[in-house]
């Protein structure tokens, strides 16, 4: 992964793309992010870069996160991610990661939280069938056969009733369809994971197209 950068969902919208079709798309908040922290092969092992988002007032941070703001010059942020990255001489510490670090046409891997819907019966949460509705059946919205009589237990993997939503999803080979750096806005075709105001993170596809 060469480039990244930490946004938050503003929510779903559509435009008009030029041969006049409409488009719908997520309004992404990027940025801007701050470098905090340069990570190098020679002193951690690995290449990459730790940035922060989201400025927030000290009394929010805890005494060692703050230590690392202070350190690096920069304002509490609310988000702390790192990005692998090759590139690393080419960042700064306290430089500004904007919206334009991508461009139309791009393609891009978005990782969200998908909204907590709480707990769910199998119907909902896998998508399984009914069963007959009428003939004298009695068995219309149940979890259905745990599996094979001999064992005596339930396989694992067996789709059962249990919480939905809450976890961390990554849609991948989204395409950037407008970027407004000034702004700070992105607009990525389709729809992304997560609440509207919750954290998303944009990296650029390792299965691009």
């Amino acid at each position: 992964m060469s480039k990244g950068i930490l946004g938050k969902k503003v929510g779903m919208t559509q435009i008009f793309a030029e041969d006049g079709k409409v488009v719908p798309v997520t309004v992404v908040q990027a940025g801007p992010c701050l470098v905090l922290q340069k990570k190098t092969e020679a002193s951690d092992g690995y290449n990459a870069i730790k940035v922060g988002f989201d400025e927030i007032r000290e009394s929010l941070s805890s005494k060692p996160v703050l230590g690392q703001f202070k350190k690096a010059g920069i304002k509490p942020q609310r988000f702390v991610r790192e990005f692998r990255t090759a590139e690393v001489n080419s960042y700064e510490v306290g430089q500004e990661i904007k919206a334009d670090l991508f461009a139309v046409g791009d393609k891009v891997d978005v990782v969200g939280t998908t909204k907590g819907k709480g707990f769910a019966g199998m119907h909902k949460r896998h998508g399984g069938r009914r069963g007959p509705m009428g003939h004298g059946s009695k068995y219309h919205h149940r979890t259905g056969s745990m599996g094979a009589k001999g064992p005596a237990r339930v396989f694992k993997g067996r789709n059962l009733p249990g919480r939905l939503g809450g976890e961390r999803v990554t849609v991948q080979n989204l395409e950037v369809v407008r970027v407004d750096a000034d702004k700070n806005i992105i607009l990525i075709k389709g729809c992304v994971p997560g609440a509207k105001k919750s954290l998303l993170v944009l990296k650029e596809s390792v299965k691009a197209k």
